[in-house]
């Protein structure tokens, strides 16, 4: 230990020696402080021991350590108070805008963290919805576009059908011979130069003939009174079993006195029932009690006995009415 502080202190003696000596001498300790001396001296240096020279190199190197951190600390402090005196002279503006753009920035990332938040949290976007919309009106458009025209072609349609002349007539009717309710015979020919609204039935039917006849007979009447055309409604059995002479007088007096009922014997009726493409059929037989099923079908016959038209059950009397008138019409505008 005191071998150690004794050398420490020779070390010391040493260093403040060679200190001395160095400022006396003409040469500079550092080759950086050779332009601040600025008189030259004549002193001559002495020789150093090697360890002089040692510590003479360790001062040195320390020496440049402490210009070089000096010199660099001051340049921090120039920089340092030229960057404050910069910021002193915008201060008040720089806070001010510096405030200001903080609060932009803080609105801009606010708005952008909405604005991302709508258009990537958010399912639909604006254009796959602006998309949606233009897609729905377009199908709009067409549904109701391909309506019209729809409408538009049926309605053409209808209206540029026109009734065109006839190909050729239906083959209903024909001969027949037949017996009327006063017994006499008669045939087609009979009926020649009228107007002749022809019904299959039969006496015993329990509603539906009665109420055909009944219509036939007001239509009858109705068309006589509004255009004067004289119609002779006729009304032929296929029941002939039952429906004789007599049965059939004294059932078409029920109806009207213009009424003329027709029976025959069943080759007879079947033969006229096939001309006229009327079906009849017992039904229900038990005993002498049976019904028959029929068609349900008024024909209407020219002067000529030939067939113009039918009308089926749906038609009431109004309908039957007018329908005769018009058909008549037709006839007679195209016979003129």
């Amino acid at each position: 230990m005191a071998k150690a502080i004794s050398r420490n202190q020779y070390i010391r003696y040493l260093y403040h020696s060679i200190s001395s000596q160095k400022c006396r001498s003409t040469k500079p300790s550092f080759h950086l402080f050779h332009s601040l001396s600025n008189t030259p001296t004549t002193t001559k240096s002495l020789p150093l021991s090697p360890l002089a020279m040692r510590l003479d190199r360790l001062e040195n190197g320390f020496i440049s350590y402490r210009f070089l951190c000096t010199s660099s600390s001051s340049n921090q402090s120039n920089s340092g108070s030229g960057g404050c005196s910069a910021g002193a002279n915008s201060g008040s503006g720089g806070s001010s805008t510096g405030t200001d753009s903080g609060n932009s920035e803080s609105s801009g990332g606010s708005q952008k963290t909405e604005q991302g938040k709508s258009v990537r949290g958010s399912p639909v976007s604006w254009m796959s919805f602006f998309l949606l919309v233009c897609t729905g009106a377009g199908l709009v458009f067409y549904y109701d576009r391909e309506k019209k025209r729809h409408i538009e072609d049926i309605t053409n349609a209808s209206t540029s059908v026109k009734q065109g002349p006839s190909i050729g007539k239906a083959a209903i009717g024909g001969p027949f011979s037949l017996i009327d309710h006063n017994g006499k015979p008669v045939t087609e020919k009979d009926f020649f130069g009228k107007w002749t609204v022809v019904y299959f039935g039969f006496t015993h039917c329990p509603d539906i003939c009665p109420d055909e006849l009944q219509k036939l007979a007001a239509a009858v009447d109705k068309i006589k009174e509004t255009s004067g055309i004289e119609i002779v409604p006729v009304f032929i059995s296929v029941d002939p079993e039952r429906d004789t002479v007599e049965q059939v007088g004294e059932y078409v007096k029920e109806f009207h006195p213009n009424l003329i009922g027709l029976t025959g014997s069943p080759e007879e009726i079947k033969k006229t029932a096939r001309a006229y493409r009327v079906y009849y059929m017992k039904t229900e037989e038990e005993g002498s009690d049976y019904l028959v099923d029929h068609s349900i079908v008024m024909y209407l016959m020219d002067p000529k006995m030939e067939f113009v038209k039918f009308f089926g059950k749906n038609n009431d009397v109004d309908m039957l009415t007018d329908g005769i008138i018009k058909e008549i019409k037709q006839y007679k505008k195209a016979k003129a």
